[in-house]
C-alpha cells in the first residue's frame, strides 16, 4: 500500500487466559513488530488477567489483520482504533 495511507492508532488487548494465549498473543505481536512503535503490558494483580496496548502505525487493511487474528485467540479481547489524520 501506498505510504499516505498510513495512520496512527492504537490496540487495547486483554487476555483473560495467559497461560494459555500469552504466547500466541506475543508471537502475532512478533510478527507484526514493523508496525508497532510503543507497547505496554500490565498484568492485573487481582487474578490471571494481562493488559497490553500498542501503538501502531499502520494501514486500514494491517490494523484489521492484526486485531482480526489476535481476536481469533480464545480468552483473548481486542479493541482498536486508528487516527482520522
Amino acid at each position: 500500500m501506498k505510504e499516505n495511507n498510513r495512520r496512527l492508532g492504537f490496540v487495547g488487548i486483554i487476555i483473560e487466559k495467559k497461560e494459555e494465549s500469552a504466547q500466541a498473543v506475543n508471537q502475532i505481536l512478533h510478527e507484526f513488530s514493523d508496525y508497532i512503535i510503543a507497547r505496554t503490558g500490565i498484568p492485573h494483580a487481582k487474578g490471571k488477567v494481562s493488559v497490553i496496548t500498542i501503538v501502531v502505525d499502520v494501514t486500514t487493511d494491517e490494523l484489521g489483520l492484526l486485531s482480526g487474528r489476535l481476536g481469533n485467540i480464545p480468552g483473548v479481547s481486542v479493541k482498536s482504533g486508528l487516527a482520522k489524520i
